[in-house]
Parts: C-alpha cells; sequence; structure tokens
C-alpha cells in the first residue's frame, strides 16, 4: 500500500489547524496510508480526524525516521524553513508537496505567506497541487473516554509561552464571579502549580484542579462536554473550536486573524486588543493584559445561557 507522508511535528493546536489539509489528504488518496510525522502524545486527537492511519512518533524536526519503502507521497504541513522540507527530502519520497525555500531552490511549491490563517495556509498549500480542502472542516467527534467534570466551566490558565498567559489572579477573579457553576481548572504537563495559584486563590477545592489528572484523551472529553471554557492562545481553544464548545477566547500578541477560530462561529467569543506583540517574549503580552476581567465576564454570562440550552 501507497503511504502519503505528512509531517508536523508540533502542537495540539497546531495538529488541530491541520485537521481540514488531513481530511482533503484522506480524500483526494483514499487508497494510500496516511502516517502523521506527530509527537506520539498527540495520537488520541490523530485518530480523531479520521484522516490519519498511523502517527509516527516525531518529536520535532531532526527526529524523522520512516521504516520501510520511499512514501508516494510527502507533504510539508509543518512551517517555513528548510529543516523541515530536508527531513522530508531525506525520506526520498515520489512527490513533495511544500512551500518553496530559498536555500532549496530545486524544491517547487508556493511562496510562504506570514498574512493567512494557519488553517487557510495548509488547504492554499494542498490548493497549489490540484488538492481541494475546506478550511471550515475543522469538527471533531468527542472522545470516547470518561470524563472527570462534564458540563463544567473551564478554565484553562496555560499556554506554550508566557506572552500568551493572561495572569493567574485575573482567572481566579473569573473563577469566583461565576461561583454559581462548576468551575474546574485544567492544564498541561508543567501547569499543575499554575493550576493550583488560581483554584487557590479563587477559593476553589483542591478536587477542581484536573492539571495533572488528565490525559489528552480525558483533557478532549473535559472540553467536548463543557459548558463553556475561558483561555488564551492555546490548544485548548482550538479543542473547543473543534468540538462546537462554547469558549472565550483571549488573544495577544498574535491577532485571531492567524490563529483563531472560524469567524463565523457565534459560540466562540474572541477578545482582543488589537496589539500585535512577540509571541515568544518571557511575559504576558501588554496588549493581553488590556483585556479584563469584566470584559471576559460580559462575554462568558452571554454565552452561559447558550451553553446550558444547547
Amino acid at each position: 500500500m501507497a503511504v502519503t507522508l505528512v509531517l508536523r511535528a508540533l502542537g495540539l493546536g497546531d495538529l488541530l489547524t491541520a485537521v481540514p489539509a488531513l481530511r482533503a489528504l484522506r480524500a483526494a488518496r483514499p487508497g494510500d496510508r496516511i502516517v502523521l510525522a506527530a509527537p506520539a502524545a498527540l495520537t488520541p486527537l490523530a485518530e480523531l480526524t479520521g484522516a490519519v492511519d498511523e502517527v509516527l512518533p516525531t518529536s520535532g524536526l531532526g527526529e524523522l525516521h520512516l521504516p520501510g519503502e520511499p512514501p508516494a507521497l510527502a507533504v510539508n504541513l509543518h512551517g517555513s524553513g528548510p529543516e523541515s522540507i530536508t527531513d522530508l527530502l531525506a525520506t526520498e519520497p515520489a512527490e513533495l508537496i511544500t512551500h518553496r525555500h530559498p536555500d532549496l531552490p530545486e524544491v517547487r511549491g508556493p511562496a510562504w505567506r506570514e498574512d493567512v490563517h494557519e488553517v487557510r495556509r495548509w488547504c492554499d498549500l494542498l490548493g497549489s497541487a490540484g488538492i481541494p480542502a475546506d478550511p471550515d472542516d475543522v469538527g471533531l467527534p468527542a472522545p470516547k473516554v470518561p470524563n472527570p467534570a462534564p458540563g463544567a466551566v473551564v478554565l484553562h490558565p496555560g499556554a506554550a509561552f508566557p506572552s500568551r498567559r493572561w495572569p493567574a489572579h485575573r482567572f481566579a477573579a473569573v473563577a469566583r464571579a461565576l461561583a454559581g457553576h462548576r468551575v474546574v481548572v485544567t492544564g498541561g504537563a508543567g501547569e499543575e502549580g499554575l493550576a493550583r495559584e488560581v483554584a487557590e486563590a479563587a477559593g476553589l477545592g483542591e478536587d477542581t484542579v484536573l492539571a495533572g489528572r488528565t490525559d489528552l484523551a480525558a483533557l478532549a472529553a473535559v472540553i467536548a462536554d463543557a459548558a463553556l471554557v475561558v483561555c488564551g492562545d492555546t490548544g485548548v481553544g482550538h479543542l473547543a473550536t473543534a468540538f462546537g464548545t462554547p469558549s472565550v477566547l483571549l488573544f495577544g500578541p498574535t491577532p485571531p486573524s492567524r490563529w483563531g477560530p472560524p469567524v463565523n462561529r457565534s459560540r466562540h467569543k474572541v477578545l482582543w486588543a488589537g496589539r500585535r506583540g512577540d509571541p515568544f517574549a518571557d511575559r504576558p503580552d501588554p496588549g493581553l493584559l488590556r483585556l479584563t476581567e469584566a470584559e471576559v465576564l460580559v462575554a462568558a454570562r452571554t454565552l452561559l445561557p447558550e451553553a446550558t440550552n444547547a
């Protein structure tokens, strides 16, 4: 069986923004085995897409090792640099779909654009190769695993970089204001302390802290059935979009036009102060800090009745 190899060795949000492209590849190459080179931890979410036959554990660039025969097609959904192209060329594919890079002038492809939404970027890349992809096709079915907090309001204070982390005391203020609902605090690996800080400042019990107690599948189940999710520009926000879960999404320093939910989704309230900044900074972005607890609560209370009646 021919293999289509897709490189996306990044994080949760990165995988979820590539779902329409993965499904387009599945539709275009129904007889191929679709192999996704990505971190092994993302396997439960990759399986939910219905577009991936196998996850090839790949922690990052320089870590791609495909056993067996060369792929019939390699697809670079990873990034703009030459390293991702080089990794895929090393597998000796019969065909390669990628953006072009000046360091590799012999490799053809469309130019990389900075001013495009991440979902649209990969759909456009496939479109340039004659493979149509629908950027609205981001939905996922809920995972069939036990949910430790059904129907809860979920606060997720963490993010990959400090620049995208709204302060813990502000999350705590939101939690206190929503005390009439069941509130839980989630977090990824290494975010247990941050989650406990939010819960303690809000006067919540230890049992409300789910960080460190849920694997990715269980976290996805929590988000899929939540009454509301409040988080920054992070993978959990993309999970809320994928499951159609009402969410308040706090953006900064990267604008939602690059990483936000589709603009036609009324269940997702996007807050952004309009100020771009350094996404890799070691402190919260000044634009993110302009977003107030009052603004978040107005958006949350607008969505909670919809969540209750959905």
